[in-house]
């Protein structure tokens, strides 16, 4: 996939630039905590359709979770992210229409593997450009998977989205004692 060389992009834009974000999926929490570790974050909802999940992380059940959701820049919001990317009204249910600097994704297991047959869509052009439809101009859309890169997938992101790229991951996998890898995706 083409590299970017942008330099408007979300990611790149000087310190002291508040940046509004999206994340799809809380899970244990990751992603939002990682995002929330850059200081240019004004503010961050973090979408999940599963009430279960929002109340272990607001009732502090798991590692962390406390001071990451009592953090004043979250809001958890219960809804159907995939609904709310197909929508005009988008991620914001008290501003409708509200543009994001970066939307993270991290909610299925790779764009062919997922956990519900209503998330194909989204994995589509028209899928991708309903979401592009909440970025500013510059942003950034992000997408953790578990496989490596898919360049069928890459080429439908260079075909919505002036660039895009992929990154492999490597971590220390405790549960095997070696090196596991996945893939995230980075448009914009």
């Amino acid at each position: 996939m083409p590299r970017s060389n942008s330099r408007d992009s979300v990611w790149h834009r000087p310190r002291g630039t508040e940046l509004d974000i999206v994340v799809g999926g809380l899970g244990l929490g990751y992603t939002a905590r990682a995002a929330l570790e850059d200081d240019r974050v004004r503010s961050m909802i973090v979408v999940d359709a599963m009430a279960e999940v929002i109340d272990w992380h607001e009732q502090g059940l798991l590692p962390e979770s406390l001071p990451f959701v009592q953090d004043s820049r979250i809001r958890l919001v219960l809804h159907d992210f995939f609904a709310m990317a197909a929508s005009a009204d988008g991620f914001d249910p008290d501003a409708a229409g509200r543009t994001f600097d970066a939307i993270l994704l991290d909610i299925d297991h790779t764009p062919r593997h997922v956990l519900h047959p209503d998330h194909v869509a989204f994995y589509t052009a028209e899928g991708l450009r309903g979401l592009k439809r909440h970025l500013k101009p510059g942003g950034v859309f992000a997408l953790w998977s578990d496989d490596p890169p898919d360049d069928d997938f890459g080429a439908l992101l260079t075909e919505v989205f002036e660039t895009s790229e992929a990154h492999v991951v490597t971590f220390a996998n405790f549960l095997t004692g070696g090196e596991s890898a996945n893939t995230v995706y980075v448009a914009h």
